[in-house]
């Protein structure tokens, strides 16, 4: 996209910030929104000097979720099989990311803004956020594949109880239940985020973060674990020709911070399962 409307990206300090920014809407989610942000969080990720991605919004609200008043959402074009509904479009591509992403939320996250964060790395948020799988009692259904991923965050049994209630709850009962990482006050969680990704800069290997989020994922759902035992088998084997391997062994041992080489652009181990194969 030549320009964004709805969302603002920036980066500084190897951090990519993703903005929500409608804030005179309380940041409804619109599809263009949608599109921006799919975009923008491929922009990150092809971005070698983006370490980490944060996700925000502007304004005292994440998102109060899909603002209708514009148009709706295009589900004319839903009668193509490929059409993708737009909580999914950015949801989709925060889990296909090589690079951990960090939501930092106030206010409203509701609707949109309680399934677009789900496969974010950490989500972060103020003590007077709200969240709401709201769905049930508007008479439509989950989208950006949240029933896939809420489960696998805070358990069925919690799934089961905010989605098919809808109800609204606050900070403290996400907190509890695993959804939320940590709670701050609401002037700081966003420094709270990049505190935490300045960490996740210094401290990790970026080739590393980028297979183990995606195992965490594509494994951890596997009827057996013998697949992940011998993945993990061969990609300890190629330790031995990693530089990343050998620069965090060095660092740990005179006791400083590391200085990373590789890049999950091109870095990758090329035998993970879920890379596309290249023709023979």
């Amino acid at each position: 996209m030549d320009a964004y409307e709805h969302i603002e990206y920036a980066v500084a300090d190897r951090i990519a910030t993703v903005t929500l920014n409608r804030p005179e809407a309380r940041n409804g989610y619109t599809v263009r929104m949608a599109d921006e942000l799919a975009e923008a969080f491929d922009r990150a990720d092809r971005d070698d000097d983006v370490r980490v991605a944060v996700l925000t919004g502007a304004g005292k609200d994440f998102t109060v979720g899909a603002d209708l008043s514009g148009g709706g959402l295009d589900v004319a074009a839903s009668q193509d099989e490929a059409w993708d509904e737009p909580a999914g479009r950015c949801s989709m591509r925060i889990f296909a990311m090589n690079k951990p992403v960090i939501a930092a939320l106030r206010g409203a996250a509701v609707g949109a803004g309680s399934t677009i964060i789900l496969p974010a790395d950490f989500r972060l948020a103020s003590t007077d956020a709200r969240f709401g799988f709201v769905f049930s009692r508007r008479g439509l259904y989950p989208e950006g594949a949240s029933t896939w991923f809420l489960p696998r965050l805070v358990g069925m049994g919690r799934a089961l109880d905010w989605m098919v209630s809808g109800r609204v709850f606050d900070a403290y009962e996400a907190l509890q239940a695993g959804l939320v990482t940590a709670l701050h006050e609401p002037e700081e969680v966003l420094p709270a985020a990049y505190t935490l990704a300045r960490e996740l800069i210094v401290k990790t290997a970026p080739v590393s973060v980028a297979v183990i989020r995606q195992q965490l994922y594509r494994m951890s759902s596997l009827d057996s674990p013998y697949p992940a035992q011998r993945l993990d088998s061969r990609l300890i084997a190629s330790c031995m020709t990693n530089p990343d391997t050998a620069e965090g062994i060095l660092s740990f041992l005179q006791r400083r911070d590391p200085e990373w080489s590789g890049k999950p652009g091109k870095d990758l181990p090329d035998f993970l399962p879920w890379l596309p194969k290249s023709n023979p």
